[in-house]
């Protein structure tokens, strides 16, 4: 059975950082492109960043660059997301999503709160 499981999430001052980890089971990691994903109070799930299957590629939303990194250890079989300059409007849900041809899965989630 696949387990997508997120961590690293929590509250954090604007100006701040944080580095959120997804934790991948059952399944062969290395194959998968992998996504981090973010859904706010009320508004639909929005793409923050994404990563071949082999790390050599990535991707960003336009406000997340400059600020977010993507990166993966395929040894761990764990994706990361480094946040910095966390503003406000960066609070949400964080989910990642691994997916393979017609196959994908969803982790449970992780709460990132900036404020003051």
């Amino acid at each position: 059975q696949v387990h997508l499981v997120e961590s690293g999430g929590g509250l954090v001052q604007p100006g701040g950082s944080l580095r959120l980890s997804c934790r991948a089971s059952g399944l062969t990691f290395s194959s998968y492109y992998m996504r981090w994903y973010r859904q706010a109070p009320g508004k639909q799930r929005e793409l923050v960043a994404g990563i071949t299957s082999v790390g050599t590629s990535t991707n960003y939303a336009d406000s997340m660059k400059g600020r977010f990194t993507i990166s993966r250890d395929n040894d761990k079989n764990i994706v990361y997301l480094q946040m910095d300059s966390l503003k406000p409007e960066d609070t949400a849900v964080y989910y990642c999503k691994a997916v393979y041809k017609v196959r994908n899965y969803w982790g449970q989630g992780t709460q990132v709160t900036v404020s003051s």
